[in-house]
Order: structure tokens, then C-alpha cells, then sequence
């Protein structure tokens, strides 16, 4: 029960949710897959809240293999008794719990212990009990060879005190809550570095001074890379005089020779272990929150890009854009399979814009091209800005698509093994075109730290943003499901249960046999046991399969149940699935049972009204301004389109057609205060914005929301 305990006062979450989401996850189910069919055993817990349960699972065992190695140490050491036992596991905060064993910690040689060894810990204790009438005379006793006279006796005596001191829990607490409180960072500049091109962009950090627990996220990051690039020096800082006022309060009872000793150990385990220990430990929470906000804004900004609006199955024709090494054209058919490429240079240095007009009016009613795909780098405007000139012989929508992370995919060993004949440039190309198809499938090919849509991605703990990234991506990709004939490795992978060598051996199956024609035949995939089969089999879809139900979210175990609502019904599963009138008119329940109750049969219902429905929105055209091509083409009171390409905590960054994406403040994004920047806007949103400043020095442009 200690776990479930542990959980819930973390969570908040019933206790039963809690026990069978743990049992679960014990079996290895995954998050997709709890939150999805087994709603009645967690009580309809949603992926955050399993999320939750995930996390502060994980931190209970870490906490638990911390105490079982702690009491193995103090096994070790002969000073494990019942009393300190039963503190330790009584324990459910690891920082108390390392405040506990420090007293027994094996330390490096320090003065305290140089001290105890020349026989000096009687007299620490005599000053500590503050009954010593003639110190200077009962110190002279402890004069050895070590020792050479009696204010040597006492310094050292000193130290240990001081090492007394700092093992404190109450005044080690004490100190955390005036730090908790009342810390300030502050910033120096290094003066040698204070004209360097790379320090400019923090210049603003140069000599700064806030309150710690005050300073947003963003900024702490901001911070802590400009000490660690060497531009600035840190300082945690409190009033000292007051930490020791209330240090020595707790320890000193009266005014005696002793109190004096006690009031120098108190000054010197403050300045010399306890502030430099517990003042990098409160930097080290600061820091930690600000990952955790940090991360948590990563990963809302990378599942909006996730499931942005796919074109779906139509035939592309995608340029990645360039200047003097001209631009790269390929042409996708359907299912994204690259059926055509080559080079055009319409700018300069070559200027063939008629030619490349030509070409690709040729390839348009050669290939019955449907969509072209623009990527937004260098040369972007430029070319959309001739494709948008030309008049075509059919309805052909021009789309202008983020390049971002597009250059790590072409390089990649994924790349490599899907286009082993063409060079990176081509690659490229494709998922420029593949993105506008489908968002999801071809991002989740490229690491999503390389995609661009966080803030000091590189800075926080990276264990756990990918964590919460590859979360995010399992995530997304079990919502939409997968067509498990057409998906890559890279798709499947993240599908519940799948992992990357159970995608390879689905992939290798495929090409072997030919295409699944029931959910029941992904059994036959070498290594593809029944609890990966339980796991996935939901979230992968047969499209024209044998049975309707394949291509749904409806899973295998629950075909009997539709079975005999649609033979209570009077008719076959396929005429059931999409009519409305007859599944809203069917008593639930009466199909409720042991193991289905009426979550999961809400759940069926409502997707054989909708089977196998996308929740994302279709991709819709958008068109920059025309006349705007670069930061010198804009000033103050425009108003203009824009797409939102990155959300921070401080606002959002949109894009407005030209080299330099212009910044949304928080405070310019609503006449009310904005507390969640993702409640008002989303990636890739097309939106129009205001021009409020224009820094052509700085290439920072201002804006507002307009809507």
C-alpha cells in the first residue's frame, strides 16, 4: 500500500484508479493503451492522469533504491539501529531522506575529521554543552603533537562543531525556507567578454539582480547558458546576517566564552559548508522547475505540430528552394512514393525563371500533380512567388511547408535506407512534400529535438525531455492510428506495444506476404506475441480489410460485443458502423458485463459512428503578403497574415513570410492577462498580427494579435 499512498498524495487520484493503473503498468501496458480499453479498471483515467501515476511511480522507486542502499551502508558501518531504521523508511522525501544519512555518510578527509583524530571531539563537545567555566585552561589539556597550543585546540574543536552544525536537519531547513523565500540571482559580466558578437545576445543578463523564486523559466535558462558559454558569473545571495542571527538562536543559550567558540563555528559552517551546499542545491530546484516548464512547453508545441493538418493522399509536388545551387524538385504520388526529380534554377545567380515556369508546368500535367509543397528556407519567397504567377490546367494548391529538422532527416540512417540512390538534397525534398501529406508520419522520423519548437531544448535534463517527448509522440500517433500497410518503421515503432524491432519485423512481413487483410494475420509477424498483439492491435488499421472493424478503434477483443448489437439489431456489423440512428438507439447497458462496462461501450458507439475518423483538422492554403520580402519592407501599424511557428513561455514567435519570425509578447497577445500562451494561440495557427517596432540593427520585430 505504501506505493498507492505515496501516489495519491502526489496526485490526488482515487485509490482503486490508482492501484489497478500500477498493476497495469506492471504488466507492461502502455499509457495509449490503458487510457484507451481499460477505462473501467483505472475509473476512466485520462492519459495526463495516468501520466501523473507514471511519474510519481517511477519517483517511489527511486526513492526506495535510495533507501535500501542507505541502509545497507549503515548496516556496514554498525550504527543501524530500530529507532533510525524505521525514520528511514518512514521517509517520502529524498532530500530529507539525504539530510537523514548525512551525519553517516563516509566524507572526504576534511578539518572535522582531522580534528576527531587528534583527539579533539571531548572538547568540541564541553563548548557545545556551554558549561565550561575556564576554557582557555581545559583547552590547554588537549595540546599534543598534533596539536601545538591551545588556540589550535580550539579551532579544531571548532570544525567539528562546524560539521555539527551543518548535519542539523532543523537549521539545514531553516536555511532552505530563507532561500526558498528570499534568494536573489545575481549576474556579473566577465569584463573580458563584455564586447564578444556571442555574448551580445544575453547582454541584457550582464549585471542582473531578481528575486529567484520570481525569475521565469525562460530566463533562469537564459542565465545559466550565459555562465556556462563564459559570459557572466552567478551568485545565489540572502541577508547572511539573518541566517546566522536565526543559526545561532537555535543553538547559543547564554553569554559565556563558550557561546563566543560556538558563534565563530556557527559563522564558519555557514560560510564554508552549509550556503555553498544548500544554495547550489536551491539553484538546482529552480533549475529543475524550469526544465519541467520548459519541457512542458516543448511538448504541448511539438504535439500541436504533430497533429497538424495533413493534405492527405494527393499527389505533391514538393521544392526544397535555393539561390546559386538552384532548386530541388520532386514529384510524390498518392501514397508518397517518389516517382520524379530534378534541378531548376529560376533565380540568380541563373535567373531561368521561364524555363523553370515550363518545367514545372510540364511536371504538373505529367504527374496530375494535386498540391505543391514550398519548404519556408532560403529562397522561400521567392519561389512561392513564381509558382503563385503561374496559371496551371487544373485547381493546384500552393502550400509553403517548415523545412525544420527536414536537413538532419536527409542525412539520417532512415533516409539512407529509403532513398539509397538519391543524395541528401532529394531527400529533403520528399519530406518536405510528405509533410504537407501527413504531419505525423514523416515527423516522426527526425529526432524531435531537431524540429525547433522548444526553448533551451539543449539546457534542460535531457532524460527527461526525451521522455516527455517520445510520450508525446506515442501519444499523437496512437490518437490518429496507423494504417499498418502504408506506415514506415519509424510510424509503427511508436505504436502501443510495437517498438522499433517488432516495426521492422511488421515492415519485413509486409514485403514478404504483401498487404495484412485482417487485424488477426498481424499475429503471424515473427516475435509478435499476444501481449503485443493486445497492446497495438487497436491502433493499427486495415483499410478494405475483411472485417469493418479492422479499419476502427474498436479493438479485437471487443468484435463480439458489436457482433450481437448488430444481430440484436437486425442487421450485419457493416450496416451498423455509420448509422447513427440505430447505434444512438441501442440500450448499452444491457451489453455490460464483468469486464466491458459502459466507458468502453460509449467508446464503441462512438466510433462506429465515425470509424477510423482523423481528429486532425485538413490542411488549409495560406498566403503571405506579397509586397513584404524582408525586415526592411516592414514598418509599424502593418497589419499582416502570419503562421505561429514557436510557443515560449514569454509568447510566440510567427512567421511573416521573411528570414526573421517577428515575437508575439505575452503581454501583446490579449487586452486580459494570459496565463497559458496555448490556450490563446497554436502551432502552425494562421493568424493576423499588428506591426508595433521594427529593430533592423537587432532583426527583432514586435508584434500583437490581432486575431
Amino acid at each position: 500500500m505504501q506505493i498507492l499512498n505515496f501516489i495519491q498524495n502526489k496526485t490526488n487520484l482515487p485509490i482503486k484508479g490508482i492501484e489497478n493503473t500500477v498493476q497495469l503498468l506492471n504488466e507492461d501496458c502502455t499509457i495509449p493503451f490503458i487510457s484507451r480499453y481499460r477505462k473501467e479498471r483505472t475509473g476512466n483515467l485520462d492519459e495526463v492522469e495516468i501520466g501523473e501515476i507514471v511519474k510519481f511511480k517511477s519517483q517511489f522507486e527511486e526513492l526506495e533504491k535510495r533507501k535500501t542502499a542507505i541502509l545497507k551502508a549503515l548496516e556496514e558501518q554498525e550504527v543501524l539501529t530500530t529507532e533510525l531504521r524505521q525514520k528511514i523508511e518512514a521517509t517520502t522525501d529524498l532530500t530529507v531522506l539525504e539530510d537523514i544519512y548525512l551525519p553517516f555518510k563516509k566524507k572526504r578527509k576534511t578539518k572535522a575529521e582531522t580534528a576527531r583524530k587528534n583527539g579533539l571531539e571531548p572538547l568540541a563537545k564541553m563548548i557545545m554543552s556551554q558549561r565550561v567555566n575556564d576554557l582557555d585552561h581545559t583547552a590547554s589539556k588537549y595540546i599534543n603533537k598534533e596539536v601545538a597550543d591551545k588556540d589550535s585546540a580550539l579551532e579544531g574543536a571548532r570544525f567539528i562543531i562546524a560539521e555539527w552544525i551543518n548535519e542539523r536537519t532543523d537549521i539545514r531547513n531553516n536555511i532552505r525556507y530563507q532561500l526558498e523565500k528570499y534568494a536573489s540571482i545575481t549576474t556579473k559580466v566577465i569584463k573580458a567578454k563584455v564586447e564578444d558578437e556571442k555574448a551580445q545576445k544575453f547582454r541584457d543578463y550582464f549585471n542582473w539582480s531578481e528575486s529567484l523564486n520570481r525569475c521565469p523559466s525562460h530566463r533562469l535558462l537564459a542565465i545559466l547558458r550565459a555562465e556556462k558559454e563564459g559570459f557572466i558569473r552567478v551568485k545565489i545571495e540572502i541577508d547572511n546576517e539573518r541566517a546566522l542571527e536565526k543559526m545561532e538562536d537555535r543553538i547559543i543559550r547564554s553569554k559565556s566564552e563558550c557561546s563566543e567558540q560556538i558563534s565563530f563555528a556557527v559563522e564558519d559552517s555557514y560560510k564554508r559548508l552549509l550556503f555553498p551546499s544548500l544554495s547550489n542545491e536551491a539553484l538546482n530546484i529552480a533549475k529543475v522547475k524550469a526544465d519541467d516548464n520548459a519541457i512542458e512547453v516543448f511538448a504541448k508545441n511539438l504535439k500541436q505540430l504533430l497533429l497538424g493538418a495533413p493534405l492527405g493522399e494527393k499527389t505533391i509536388l514538393a521544392i526544397d528552394p535555393g539561390f546559386r545551387s538552384g532548386c530541388k524538385v520532386v514529384c510524390l504520388n498518392a501514397q508518397g512514393g517518389l516517382v520524379h526529380n530534378e534541378t531548376i534554377y529560376p533565380h540568380a545567380p541563373k535567373n531561368d525563371s521561364i524555363g523553370a515556369m515550363k518545367k514545372i508546368n510540364s511536371l504538373v500535367d505529367a504527374y496530375k500533380i494535386e498540391a505543391i509543397a514550398i519548404g519556408n528556407g532560403t529562397a522561400s519567397r521567392e519561389t512561392e512567388h513564381l509558382i503563385r504567377k503561374m496559371r496551371f490546367n487544373k485547381d493546384v494548391e500552393v502550400f509553403v511547408v517548415s523545412e525544420a529538422g527536414a536537413s538532419i532527416y536527409s542525412a539520417s540512417k532512415i533516409a539512407r535506407d529509403e532513398f539509397p540512390n538519391y543524395d541528401v538534397t532529394v531527400r529533403g525534398s520528399v519530406s518536405i512534400g510528405r509533410r504537407l501529406a501527413d504531419p505525423l508520419a514523416e515527423l516522426v522520423k527526425i529526432d524531435a529535438k531537431s524540429i525547433g519548437v522548444g526553448q533551451y531544448q539543449h539546457d534542460v535534463d535531457q532524460t527527461k525531455l526525451n521522455t516527455s517527448l517520445d510520450t508525446v509522440v506515442e501519444s499523437c500517433v496512437n490518437s490518429v492510428g496507423v494504417n499498418v500497410n502504408t506506415a514506415s518503421t519509424s510510424l509503427l515503432s511508436y505504436v502501443s506495444g510495437i517498438g522499433p524491432k517488432l516495426a521492422e519485423n511488421i515492415v519485413k512481413y509486409r514485403d514478404e506476404n504483401g498487404p495484412f487483410i485482417s487485424r488477426n494475420d498481424i499475429k503471424k509477424v515473427t516475435r509478435l506475441g499476444n501481449k503485443a498483439y493486445e497492446q497495438g492491435a487497436g491502433f493499427l488499421r486495415i483499410k478494405n480489410g475483411k472485417n469493418p472493424l479492422d479499419d476502427s478503434a474498436v479493438h479485437p477483443e471487443s468484435y463480439k460485443v458489436v457482433e450481437i448489437m448488430a444481430k440484436d439489431e437486425g442487421c450485419t456489423v457493416h450496416d451498423l458502423i455509420g448509422n447513427k440512428e440505430v447505434l444512438q438507439k441501442i440500450d448499452l447497458v444491457k451489453y455490460t458485463s464483468a469486464t466491458v462496462g459502459l466507458p468502453t461501450l460509449k467508446d464503441i458507439v462512438a466510433e462506429l459512428e465515425k470509424p477510423g475518423l482523423d481528429p486532425r483538422e485538413k490542411a488549409k492554403v495560406f498566403t503571405f503578403n506579397q509586397n513584404i520580402r524582408s525586415i526592411t519592407d516592414l514598418h509599424e501599424g502593418q497589419l499582416l497574415p502570419g503562421i505561429v511557428n514557436n510557443i515560449t513561455n514569454f509568447g510566440c514567435f510567427v512567421d511573416i513570410g521573411i528570414k526573421e519570425s517577428g515575437l508575439i509578447h505575452v503581454s501583446n497577445l490579449s487586452d486580459k492577462f494570459v496565463s497559458d500562451i496555448s490556450s490563446v494561440v497554436s502551432l502552425h495557427q494562421q493568424v493576423i498580427v499588428k506591426v508595433l517596432e521594427v529593430d533592423v540593427a537587432r532583426k527583432r520585430i514586435q508584434l500583437a494579435l490581432v486575431k
